[in-house]
């Protein structure tokens, strides 16, 4: 390597302070700063952000999201050399990348990184660089000493695959709820189920997260937190406007923000007190008797959908009244299941299905909380032909 260079890590959070450990390690001449003021001690800290980057050839922004950035890199304006370059590590929209590309232009490099504390300790990052290429030339044997660089064509196509990114590994996290809650519903043991799912699509994260998942967690720091995946999964719906579950999922989390992202994957499923109104729903099919309805719905409550090819909008009392108090004939032939469900605070959706013979229904359900108890605001529904 040659002589080392003054380098600045600007947020020595938990991805922040592995970079610039990695750096120093690797014989660069690192400086740290962080708005917290908290430090690890591991590198040379300051405490005003502008003499970090004073002497810094390369200043990196290792921050929460785009408003941090702008913020931090207004405050040292001033200060930053015109040789200055400004590596970009954080996870922001590609807006915001975007817009700091062309107010900084070449002296600008947006690098999100894939990977979390230990890969940035080892040096084993996956690092998504855009910028101008004689900036990446200049910046490649520092971001080398962090991992490996994929050249990406411009700063807000590197944000945008470092949210697809992200997303996959929300994706993943949900997927690893699901699949421990439907272990706890069967009563399997929580060790032989991670056991299983460890050989498995989800075995990796299994194998890294245990510790978390099997609460033992306390001598465990966490590595990447639920409020930051949350916060990443908001950027990429605003940015797509597309649907995005887990951005929803994550958010609504009764998990603390600053837990490890494995621990959303370990909370309960819902109380019982959301799936009672549906439970009741069930057993008005399945008896015919129309009091479990009312004990469903809200009085209030409208049942919208097509029949016969007409829209139709019963109130609950028209509903009631086509059921005649008995099962249907092929009642032992019919099933139900509540596909899913999504809380959030006094509010909750719901989906169901119901095999009805031939006929097979989607139901669709909101739900509100009334006096500590949930009931069906309305039902909409759609019949499959």
């Amino acid at each position: 390597m040659t002589t080392p260079h003054t380098i600045a890590v600007l947020g020595l959070g938990r991805m922040g302070g592995a970079i610039a450990t990695r750096l120093a390690t690797q014989g660069w001449d690192v400086v740290g700063w962080t708005r917290s003021g908290c430090t690890s001690g591991a590198v040379k800290t300051t405490g005003d952000p502008n003499d970090a980057v004073a002497k810094a050839e390369f200043v990196f922004l290792a921050l929460f999201d785009g408003p941090a950035c702008r913020q931090v890199l207004d405050d040292v304006r001033g200060s930053l050399r015109t040789d200055t370059m400004v590596l970009n590590t954080s996870t922001i929209a590609p807006a915001e990348a975007s817009k700091l590309s062309r107010q900084l232009g070449p002296a600008y490099v947006h690098a999100p990184v894939l990977g979390s504390v230990p890969a940035a300790a080892a040096g084993a990052l996956q690092i998504l660089a855009a910028g101008d290429q004689d900036a990446l030339d200049r910046a490649r044997p520092v971001l080398e000493a962090l991992g490996t660089v994929r050249h990406v064509d411009d700063a807000s196509t590197a944000a945008a695959l470092k949210l697809i990114a992200n997303n996959s590994l929300a994706g993943a996290v949900l997927a690893l709820r699901d699949s421990l809650r439907q272990a706890n519903a069967l009563g399997l043991p929580r060790t032989q189920a991670l056991d299983v799912l460890e050989l498995g699509q989800l075995g990796g994260l299994v194998a890294r997260k245990r510790p978390f998942l099997v609460n033992q967690s306390d001598a465990v720091t966490a590595e990447f937190t639920i409020g930051a995946l949350a916060k990443d999964m908001a950027l990429l719906a605003a940015a797509s406007h597309t649907p995005l579950r887990s951005a929803a999922g994550l958010a609504d989390s009764p998990a603390a923000p600053e837990a490890d992202i494995a621990v959303a994957a370990t909370v309960p499923a819902v109380e019982d007190a959301v799936l009672e109104p549906l439970r009741a729903y069930i057993r008005g099919h399945a008896t015919g008797d129309p009091t479990h309805f009312r004990d469903a719905f809200l009085p209030t409550a409208h049942i919208e959908g097509l029949r016969d090819g007409a829209f139709v909008s019963w109130r609950l009392d028209e509903y009631c009244a086509l059921f005649p108090g008995r099962p249907a004939p092929d009642e032992p032939t019919r099933s139900r299941r509540i596909d899913a469900i999504d809380v959030h605070g006094t509010v909750a959706t719901a989906t169901m299905t119901l095999s009805h013979g031939s006929d097979t229904f989607t139901d669709i359900f909101l739900l509100v909380r009334t006096d500590d108890s949930w009931r069906i605001a309305n039902k909409a529904y759609h019949r499959h032909f």
